[in-house]
């Protein structure tokens, strides 16, 4: 219900100027170090649009452009995941799309899992590939 509540807001901000309000998520465990580090990862612009800002602020959310695309690190697995569920693979990270939002994709790592909004005219598939780059270093192997 959260994720819902967070794309409703994404989509009425889209295309408004400021500071876009995101529920921030609260990461547990290793995913803190994990979501700690890809905040220093992530790029300044995605897909032509700058980095924005979110309120509260949080290390756990980035925003680009006017929160058209918005990520979130650190939340719970998706409730709609199932064990058999198979994982789009981009950039040697696995995507989990969500079926009842087609906007909603959830990045699945070792250590955390990472939310991604993608909405407006961007394409999902060029922001997740941008966005898997630094997402894939949260694996313990990628050191």
């Amino acid at each position: 219900m959260r994720a819902a509540a967070v794309l409703l807001v994404l989509l009425a901000l889209a295309g408004c100027g400021g500071t876009v309000q995101v529920e921030p998520p609260v990461p547990e465990g290793e995913a803190v170090a994990a979501c700690d580090k890809l905040a220093t990862l992530l790029p300044r612009t995605l897909d032509g649009d700058e980095r924005g800002t979110s309120t509260p602020e949080s290390p756990y959310v980035a925003v680009w452009g006017s929160g058209a695309v918005a990520l979130r690190c650190g939340v719970p697995r998706p409730a709609r995941m199932a064990p058999t569920d198979t994982l789009q693979e981009i950039g040697g990270v696995g995507w989990f799309p969500d079926p009842a939002r087609p906007a909603l994709f959830t990045a699945v790592t070792d250590t955390a899992y990472v939310e991604v909004t993608v909405g407006g005219e961007h394409v999902a598939a060029e922001v997740l590939a941008d966005l898997s780059k630094p997402i894939a270093q949260l694996s313990p192997q990628a050191g």
